[in-house]
């Protein structure tokens, strides 16, 4: 019997109603099934799909940007919640928790995004399994389906035309992950030259069928839509004609641009004689399960959703909670905002599963039966631990309603709107306590709101939190980032003792992407105190992790890090032509990532090397660059140490009244942030300012004011400050 989780919403097109029942599949069919009539706009819910395919297609230049597309998708998702259900529909769905969710649907309606409805907290295709079943006016006594024996026959079409190298790695990662893990599957592997004869003859003999390569979709006429080959396209007219003559694999993957996109427009007059899209033609033809995409994929994503669908199908999960845990898989590794996840949707009963682990026929080969009966129970036990381990603590890290909180967090503390964002991440904390990354978001936002003695709370709770969930991961980030809390501040004892805590605890747990993290802190910290060649030694190593690594988003990310962390160190040691080049290799790499935020500190880097070679409209170029990007963030902090450089620069150019401008603006915005050593700083240089000026009391004052911050943070700053003031009372 089916589980009793598992629900069939049944859809028709009636005139301008849907008609509509949901009901637990579980349950012992009534004689007596209640339908719900919704009035529709069905050209309102054409505008609707059409406006969501352009959010979809929109490009997305940097993380902002990102994030207002998601935004986007959130509010037409939104819409066609409020336009699609019944009062009582919409109600039960709302209630229901992760499960499986069958739509039976009218073929009229197969354009509309049912996997994007928004219902406010999570978007369909992220909380429930979910699947496509079509009701069509043509003969279902003509379709022959395809019988499972207990091993299947899959066949990997590969790159056919031989100019995808991530279509044939593709290929070659799911037919290495089928024979390193199971023995159910007899795998054909065919890449390159693949021609439509070759696909005729054989793709009736699998059961499954992965199709890596190019989709040619075609908006006015569905007959020139199709998989691109050696030879000319595999049309939908050649899937259909094959469909009267044999059985067709039980499921085909189309991982390939637009394999399952229909023209919204086609619900006009005439529909139900309209060409068919990929996924009609497959399934008309006798596919039980379609999986296809619903635009352009990326390489590297494609991949990881692959790899990830197989590995949860190959486990015994069923269809559609292995098409959903790859949705997710996405969205860890790329994030919400990256629209990844969006692609992918299911034809057929998302409830079947492919690979049902029974008791294996090797078994007869062991030597008692007591033997057996052992091992079946352990395997219970261990099956039992591990479904305990899934439902306690990862299950909750899949929540999809917590990740869309996050990445609402995410985007106002990237917009800047720091306030919003702490607000935001209270509610996500008060809500699930142990969702760790909240906490330095909230952290980071409290330090430029200037509310310090809040920041350090929360990274305190960082801490503790990931102590107390055994998380070393978010630990080791916790210690880093609590240690610069205290870098920035100025006490360089209490950040050592952190970094030396986190270094120790990401070898021990062999994590080699937080180990190069940490590295980097380290160098920073030693470059802040002089020791230029011990830093440059810690960077080689941080260096050599993430060069080994660079493919991953986040690796590339710290690489970057890497190079601007290097450049500093030359400067300092004043070899400023190596110092722009390693400050270069950081900005290209931020621009490639369209990283804009991170890009702040390599201008003003850039815009200070320029400064000290006397280049002074290069170094204000810059230096406004790098404020630009810190007044869309409204990161007073680096506000502050902008606007003190800029007035450094007026300064070297003998333009008093503008570094006195800039140093006041710098002067009030580390005063807001609480930010002592951009105060010490900015009093540094005033003290210059106004011997300049031969305002000797005011220069007194503000070096007084530097050396009662440096006196504890920096004895060397505050010795030569000391022999200032010596000379400014001599003279």
């Amino acid at each position: 019997m089916p589980s009793p989780e598992a629900l069939v919403l049944d859809v028709f097109k009636q005139g301008d109603y849907l008609r509509m029942g949901l009901f637990g599949q579980g349950q012992v069919i009534p004689t007596l099934r209640r339908y719900s009539l919704v009035a529709i706009s069905f050209s309102e819910l054409i505008s609707l799909s059409v406006d969501l395919i352009s959010v979809l297609n929109r490009p997305s230049k940097d993380r902002l940007s990102r994030f207002d597309q998601l935004k986007s998708l959130q509010k037409i998702g939104r819409l066609f919640w409020d336009h699609l259900f019944s009062r009582s529909v919409k109600e039960r769905l709302k209630n229901s928790q992760s499960c499986i969710l069958t739509l039976s649907l009218d073929e009229e309606l197969i354009y509309l995004p049912w996997e994007l409805v928004f219902d406010g907290s999570d978007f369909f295709c992220l909380k429930f399994s979910l699947g496509r079943l079509v009701r069509s006016k043509g003969d279902p006594t003509l379709l022959q389906y395809r019988d499972l024996a207990e091993s299947l026959k899959m066949l990997i079409l590969a790159d056919p035309l031989g100019d995808l190298k991530s279509a044939y790695a593709e290929g070659v990662n799911i037919k290495n992950q089928f024979i390193h893990k199971t023995r159910k599957v007899y795998i054909d592997f065919k890449s390159t030259n693949i021609d439509k004869n070759y696909v005729k003859k054989n793709i009736c003999d699998y059961d499954i069928v992965h199709f890596a390569g190019h989709c040619e979709f075609d908006k006015k006429d569905f007959q020139k839509s199709g998989w691109v080959l050696s030879d000319g396209l595999f049309t939908t007219e050649d899937i259909l004609k094959m469909g009267q003559s044999c059985s067709l694999p039980a499921l085909v993957f189309s991982n390939a641009c637009h394999s399952a996109q229909a023209n919204p427009r086609s619900i006009d007059s005439g529909y139900q004689q309209a060409n068919y899209s990929m996924s009609s033609a497959f399934l008309s033809a006798g596919v039980r399960h379609y999986i296809g995409t619903i635009r352009k994929v990326e390489d590297n994503s494609s991949l990881i959703f692959a790899r990830e669908f197989y590995a949860q199908l190959i486990s015994g999960v069923n269809v559609g909670e292995s098409l959903r845990l790859a949705k997710l898989k996405l969205i860890k590794e790329f994030e919400l905002s990256s629209l990844y996840w969006v692609n992918y949707l299911l034809f057929g009963y998302p409830g079947f599963v492919f690979f049902k682990h029974g008791r294996n026929k090797e078994s007869k080969y062991r030597s008692t039966v007591f033997y057996r009966k052992i091992l079946f129970k352990s395997g219970m036990t261990i099956s039992l631990v591990c479904a305990v381990f899934i439902l306690a603590f990862l299950m909750p890290r899949l929540n999809p309603n917590k990740i869309l909180m996050f990445h609402n967090l995410q985007a106002e503390y990237y917009r800047g709107n720091n306030r919003s964002a702490v607000s935001l991440a209270e509610e996500l904390i008060d809500k699930y306590q142990d969702f760790l990354a909240a906490y330095p978001v909230i952290a980071d936002a409290c330090q430029r709101l200037g509310d310090k003695n809040r920041a350090l709370k929360y990274y305190f709770d960082y801490v503790l939190k990931s102590e107390k969930l055994n998380n070393y991961r978010h630990l080791i980030q916790a210690y880093v980032k609590l240690g610069w809390f205290y870098q920035l501040d100025g006490q360089y004892i209490k950040a050592l003792q952190l970094y030396d805590k986190s270094i120790k605890l990401s070898r021990n747990t062999y994590d080699k992407t937080s180990e190069a993290v940490v590295l980097r802190r380290l160098a920073v910290w030693y470059t802040d105190r002089g020791v230029f060649d011990r830093a440059l030694d810690l960077l080689t190593k941080s260096l050599a992790i993430n060069l080994e690594r660079q493919r991953s988003f986040e690796n590339a990310r710290n690489l970057a890090y890497d190079y601007r962390a290097v450049g500093v160190v030359f400067m300092k040691k004043n070899d400023y032509s190596a110092a722009k080049e390693f400050y270069e290799r950081s900005r290209k790499i931020f621009e490639r990532l369209k990283l804009k935020n991170e890009l702040s500190s390599c201008y003003l880097a850039l815009g200070e090397v320029y400064f000290l070679e006397k280049e002074y409209n290069k170094a204000l170029e810059y230096y406004y660059k790098g404020i630009e990007i810190d007044k869309g963030q409204v990161n007073k902090v680096s506000l502050a140490r902008g606007y003190n450089m800029m007035g450094e620069l007026y300064m070297g150019m003998d333009d008093l009244a503008k570094a006195e401008e800039c140093f006041g603006i710098s002067t009030k915005l580390a005063e807001e942030s609480n930010s002592r050593m951009e105060i010490a700083k900015v009093n540094y240089n005033l003290g210059f300012l106004y011997r300049m000026k031969g305002r000797k009391n005011l220069a007194r004052e503000h070096w007084r004011k530097a050396q009662e911050i440096y006196r504890s943070a920096d004895l060397d700053k505050y010795q030569e400050i000391r022999k200032q003031l010596l000379e400014l009372d001599n003279n």
